[in-house]
């Protein structure tokens, strides 16, 4: 059962994204009094009644602008809408209907979901301006000030009405998302279909087409997972851009943002290509734990050191994400299928773990005393203290006289010393760093 999902749709400038914002309760999207600001989908979590949902923010469509900007932003409308579960076409009430509305709610008809009329910018003492919306032929207007947060809870309980599928914050919360990506035929299906198979541990099946991302709850381990099995990544350049592929390539990237843990799948028989490069690459982006399957590994030809050579070709190209978990399978033989699990549950355990204050500084006046900070100008950086910060993935702050004089070599050997202190692979950790005059601040 995968979580409702309401898509923001409208001409430009209308306060999207200020509603956006207001509903997921931090600033994710970019406001400007300015068209055109948001032109790709952002995505953000919030709930309303004790139900969870996604909301997804989409850039201003002008229908009859054909230029490829606007081609762009139109495209990735159109596949928010096909996801959603209820969309939300917002109109500014104070500049009133106009024909570009129109526009909207006729590209709006061509699809099966339920739309909810939001007239924005209006009071509650303005009601009657939103009447002239109703010849939209979209049913009841609901007035809104997005800005002021006003008027917002009669349009989540009409989204709450139409979600398919119901589902707490605790609910979703508890749900471990593996995402299972990778390249066309590297087995991932295959190797999805077989942990199911084999745990027997099936509920149910979301239906989706085979452009789809299909979401799959099942039971390990006594706890709820819930592993997404995704279309295959092609580069860009091979991907047409109107094409059913290509939606499954945004999908796909999709899957990655909402996972807690992602398991890039590998054609041993191939090794890793640019293209694999690349999606991790997007997973370390993203800063979510990482799993390196190896697939096909019966059909390799092994001698006893095949693995070390596979596995120092693999560090050697994935540098830039050495914490990554390696597993050698064959979904086809079942070999070695049950470290994806195991290794699932290593990664998402350390991208959750908290090391204690005084331990991080313990940690830190070692790497001090090992190896001071360089000198820059003549001025050395100064380090004071170090905390922990977040975790998913591990973020950790350090107090510095002047961010300016720490060199990025440095703080990469900060996080090797905490790294030497602390079990974090299949996990990425974050060093932030804060300038005295940023801590007085």
């Amino acid at each position: 059962m995968h979580k409702p999902l309401v898509a923001l749709i409208g001409r430009p400038n209308v306060g999207k994204s200020t509603f956006f914002n207001t509903v997921c309760g931090r600033r994710i999207s970019i406001v400007k009094d300015m068209p055109g600001v948001t032109r790709d989908r952002i995505y953000g979590d919030a709930e309303w009644c004790g139900y969870a949902f996604s909301i997804v923010d989409t850039g201003g469509l002008d229908v009859k602008n054909k230029d490829d900007f606007q081609n762009n932003i139109t495209r990735q409308a159109e596949i928010a809408v096909e996801l959603a579960d209820v969309v939300l076409f917002m109109v500014d009430g104070k500049e009133g209907l106009v024909s570009a509305d129109y526009d909207v709610a006729n590209f709006l008809r061509k699809y099966n979901v339920p739309i909810v009329l939001v007239v924005n910018k209006l009071d509650n003492n303005e009601v009657e301006k939103s009447y002239e919306f109703y010849s939209l032929g979209l049913g009841e207007p609901f007035v809104c000030s997005a800005e002021n947060n006003k008027g917002l809870g009669e349009i989540l309980d009409e989204c709450v009405k139409n979600f398919k599928n119901k589902i707490s914050p605790e609910e979703d919360a508890s749900r471990i998302k593996v995402a299972v990506v990778g390249k066309p035929n590297a087995g991932k299906s295959s190797i999805i279909n077989r942990l199911l198979g084999e745990n027997r541990v099936m509920v149910s099946n979301v239906a989706g087409t085979t452009r789809d991302a299909i979401d799959t709850p099942f039971r390990y381990n006594n706890q709820d997972y819930l592993l997404i099995d995704t279309a295959g990544i092609r580069r860009k350049r091979s991907v047409p851009n109107e094409s059913v592929e290509l939606y499954s390539v945004l999908r796909a990237f999709d899957a990655i943002r909402r996972a807690d843990v992602v398991v890039l799948v590998v054609d041993a028989n191939e090794g890793l290509s640019e293209q694999d490069v690349r999606i991790a690459g997007f997973i370390h982006e993203e800063g979510k734990p990482s799993i390196v399957v190896m697939n096909k590994w019966d059909l390799i030809e092994k001698d006893s050191y095949s693995m070390n050579k596979f596995n120092d070709q693999l560090k050697e190209d994935l540098k830039f994400m050495d914490y990554f978990i390696p597993v050698y399978t064959s979904a086809v033989t079942g070999q070695r299928l049950n470290k994806i699990m195991e290794n699932v549950e290593v990664a998402y355990n350390h991208s959750n773990y908290r090391i204690t204050t005084s331990m991080l500084n313990e940690i830190l006046s070692n790497a001090v005393a090992v190896n001071e900070p360089p000198t820059k100008s003549g001025r050395r950086c100064k380090i004071y203290y170090m905390t922990q910060a977040s975790v998913c993935p591990p973020t950790f702050i350090v107090f510095v006289n002047d961010k300016d004089l720490m060199h990025f070599s440095y703080a990469r050997y900060l996080e090797n010393s905490i790294r030497n202190a602390v079990d974090f692979s299949g996990t990425p950790i974050k060093i932030i760093l804060r300038s005295k005059s940023d801590k007085e601040e």
